[in-house]
């Protein structure tokens, strides 16, 4: 099982089987904080659907399109990132990453970030990773601004999300932007 550690307290673990259980109360316990967002909350009801969740992790994962991780603080489980929609051919990925209520605000998802942009550019050989999130998601807004993410537009009625269309603005940093500060 990969793990990178970020620091002494915090680490990224790939998903699997084992976290099914302690994912679902994590999510259960968040719902109306997450499904203000995320547009799958609501498909979660049990173990048993996140352990599908993780065979199709897994599944993406042999695919080489995607990597899933679970945040760990303190070995306790705070939420979610991975590397998404891996495009081998243009050289594109996607960052996709959410937190439990209780950990926001402690630059954990900024560093998962870091971390995994790092890994995209310099060992997965992406050219482009891309960040998309709701035009009034200003938290999320406010990870890819620090990281000095470039807006590029607007991708109207792009994600479904409790009934309601969202729009969601897209953000790439480019592999020769790529600096750490």
């Amino acid at each position: 099982m990969m793990t990178i550690k970020i620091e002494d307290d915090l680490s990224l673990e790939m998903l699997n089987e084992t976290h099914a259980g302690g994912m679902f109360t994590l999510i259960d316990s968040n719902r109306p904080h997450l499904k203000e967002w995320l547009p799958w909350v609501d498909h979660i009801k049990s173990v048993e659907d996140f352990k599908g969740h993780i065979a199709d992790c897994k599944k993406r994962q042999a695919e080489q399109t995607d990597l899933a991780f679970v945040i760990l603080l303190k070995n306790e489980m705070a939420g979610r990132i991975g590397i998404h929609y891996i495009d081998h051919l243009n050289k594109i990925a996607s960052i996709g990453y959410w937190l439990g209520n209780g950990f926001q605000g402690k630059g954990i998802i900024t560093k998962a970030c870091i971390v995994l942009i790092d890994h995209c550019f310099n060992t997965l050989g992406m050219n482009r990773v891309q960040i998309k999130c709701a035009t009034g998601n200003f938290k999320s807004q406010a990870i890819v601004k620090k990281l000095n993410f470039k807006q590029e537009g607007i991708l109207r009625k792009a994600e479904l999300v409790n009934g309601k269309f969202l729009d969601l603005y897209m953000y790439s940093m480019l592999k020769d932007e790529w600096k750490i500060e």
